[in-house]
């Protein structure tokens, strides 16, 4: 899909729409020199038109009515820019009316508003960046955390492309050593030998396998995972809750089943995203009311990915306890051990024969949430998950990967029983449309559409 494209030029802000200390338009397309020496004198009296690339003038903005703001200019020019056109950005104080009023100066003198997206697609477009680049931007922006953060610009840096490539390098090496045996079927090629072509086409199904699995984990980082407070009355879900969110949410008392609706925030623990929920006490109650809060708990409970057990320090375990234990002990848990400021009664080696991950903590005091994020981490298997490595970032690229796998299994399964060379190389060349439409290599027009519908206006 990538080649030189060459269209109109287009304008729009690429800060966001709010008052800050800095605005800025962009313009990208072959009028964007011209259109800018429109609207804005420099204080040398040197135009855009005559600066180099990667070089700034200061002066002055104005439109028709007068004035707008004193503002930078940037320059940048074809190929080496943003969109692989002559590109200017202009940057001037980011009052809300200023920003707006620049953009409409460049759309009076021969811009277009930019479509969301659009200054991202044409550098695709023009072969500044594969489709994984592209989407990295969006995850980038998106970011809420220090890993989430690092996979997206290792992402952008061309991570996820070079890994796709790696293994579609070896998926040629293959097809191609096949059609050759095919093509002349009397020469003794080494890779078509029964034992090397059954050894490349497994490590190729490991490695998408591979690369599956760490979607899984990397998903977490992007998007958080939804996590559920659960355990009997009083052991201090509430006041979990509060300590993590670092607000007021949950009212807390001494009186049992005081929380009986659901109470819900976005909380980041350490470099995770927990979408948090604080669940009514479980157990058996005669009260209706509670009754109906128990059971929005046991829903959440079953919906929700992450579960956070809490149990009480100072007490021993009651059957509500055990019966909790009982019901999500093959989940995704921590056992939360609070009230630890109090003496201790409970015996947690009686929990951790079903819950190995136990983070131990006061939630009144404040103190031990960095066990938690230590416990919910290593459960997570964040903390052997290598964010620089090029991990795929979005259901598109996961579904590539995953049809990419299923014809290699395929691949695998026609060796083992006996189909012809040709059956297997009709695999292999399937899986490689299927990865090279995630790279944008052999994307269609609808693909590249549904990547930038994702975009905001401006990048």
């Amino acid at each position: 899909m990538n080649g030189t494209f060459s269209g109109d030029t287009i304008a729009a802000i690429s800060t966001p729409v709010t008052a800050g200390g800095i605005g800025m338009v962009r313009m990208s397309g072959p009028q964007a020199f011209e259109i800018a020496d429109q609207i804005f004198v420099s204080v040398s009296h040197k135009t855009v038109s005559e600066t180099g690339g990667y070089h700034g003038l200061f002066g002055r903005l104005h439109d028709e009515q007068g004035e707008i703001d004193e503002a930078v200019v940037f320059v940048y020019r074809t190929p080496r820019s943003y969109t692989g056109e002559d590109v200017v950005e202009i940057c001037c104080h980011g009052g809300i009316y200023l920003v707006q009023r620049t953009l409409r100066a460049c759309i009076s003198a021969g811009a277009r508003p930019a479509q969301a997206g659009e200054f991202t697609r044409r550098a695709f477009l023009n072969g500044k960046m594969s489709l994984t680049q592209a989407e990295a931007v969006v995850d980038l922006i998106a970011s809420q955390g220090q890993q989430s953060a690092q996979a997206a610009l290792s992402a952008k840096d061309g991570a996820v492309f070079q890994k796709i490539h790696r293994v579609v390098d070896k998926m040629l090496g293959v097809s191609a050593a096949l059609a050759a045996w095919i093509d002349y079927p009397d020469e003794d090629i080494d890779e078509v030998s029964g034992e090397n072509l059954n050894q490349s086409v497994m490590d190729i199904c490991d490695s998408l396998h591979t690369i599956l699995k760490e979607y899984d984990t990397g998903k977490v980082l992007r998007e958080g995972v939804s996590t559920v407070i659960v355990g009997r009355p009083n052991v201090g879900k509430s006041t979990l809750m509060n300590l993590l969110s670092g607000e007021q949410k949950s009212i807390v008392t001494q009186i049992p089943g005081t929380t009986r609706d659901i109470v819900e925030d976005t909380i980041r623990l350490g470099d995770v995203v927990l979408h948090l929920a604080d669940t009514a006490g479980l157990r058996d109650t005669d009260d209706p009311v509670e009754k109906m809060g128990v059971e929005l708990a046991r829903k959440r409970l079953n919906s929700s990915y992450l579960v956070l057990a809490v149990f009480d320090s100072s007490e021993e375990l009651s059957a509500e306890d055990l019966e909790l234990i009982k019901k999500i002990k093959d989940r995704p848990v921590v056992a939360v051990i609070n009230k630890t400021d109090l003496e201790r009664k409970i015996n947690v080696e009686k929990i951790r024969e079903k819950i190995p991950h136990i983070a131990e903590l006061s939630a009144s005091a404040g103190e031990g949430v960095q066990a938690l994020e230590r416990e919910v981490r290593e459960l997570l298997q964040l903390s052997s998950l290598d964010s620089s490595s090029g991990i795929i970032a979005n259901e598109r690229q996961r579904a590539c990967v995953e049809q990419a796998t299923k014809t290699m299994d395929e691949a695998r399964q026609a060796l083992e029983v006996g189909e012809t060379l040709d059956a297997v190389n009709v695999c292999i060349d399937s899986a490689i449309d299927s990865l090279l439409e995630l790279t944008g290599e052999r994307a269609s027009e609808a693909v590249i559409n549904q990547v930038f519908e994702r975009f905001c206006v401006g990048k």
